[in-house]
């Protein structure tokens, strides 16, 4: 009988498990799996917008319109007397006020400072001037009877100052006309003596 057939033919069986084994892919190395960082291809960064895109996209981004604030009748009634449209300031600045959509609310933008856009309400003021906050961004507008400001009550700064409406206008030329007693001046100042004024 003739065994080498039968000795070839386990041979092939016993070593088929392990050329079937030498061709899987988990026998490569895995440095040749993963090439090293270096050979890939880098990561482009992308470049900043340009000024007037990310103005234009921040001028599209709508402002956060989520106040709980319950505003009175007072409050309303001060809304009214809020200075709307362009107003400009000092430096070449301006700040924009329109109407929101909720009665006796305000869209307020900065001109010259970015991201500086509020959602203001009106709030009671001891002194007369009117007072529009943003608590949640830490805004304040107030106006008074010849000119404006914007403070940025987190950062303790103002970002608009010397904004004058029209009206305002006329208020600060009538000022300088005939100038507001100041509280250090009397009330009546005292009578000249004529004998005194003659000598």
């Amino acid at each position: 009988m003739n065994i080498l057939p039968l000795v070839l033919s386990l041979s092939a069986v016993a070593l088929a498990p392990a050329v079937a084994l030498a061709q899987t892919p988990a026998s490569k190395p895995a440095a040749a799996a993963k090439a090293p960082a270096s050979a890939q291809a880098p990561v482009k960064k992308r470049a900043p917008l340009a000024r007037s895109a990310a103005k234009a996209v921040e001028e599209a981004t709508p402002i956060e319109e989520d106040s709980d604030v319950a505003l009175t009748e007072a409050d309303l009634a001060v809304a009214q007397r809020v200075y709307l449209g362009n107003i400009p300031c000092e430096l070449g600045n301006a700040v924009q006020i329109t109407p929101a959509k909720r009665q006796g609310f305000f869209l307020v933008q900065v001109k010259n400072v970015r991201n500086a856009r509020y959602y203001m309400h009106p709030v009671e003021s001891r002194t007369g001037a009117i007072r529009l906050e943003d608590p949640k961004r830490g805004a304040l507008w107030l106006q008074l009877g010849n000119k404006s400001m914007l403070m940025n009550q987190k950062l303790g700064k103002r970002m608009a100052d010397e904004c004058t409406s029209p009206e305002q206008l006329t208020m600060a030329d009538e000022m300088k006309r005939n100038p507001p007693r100041s509280l250090l001046d009397p009330e009546h100042p005292p009578a000249t003596d004529p004998v005194l004024v003659r000598n």
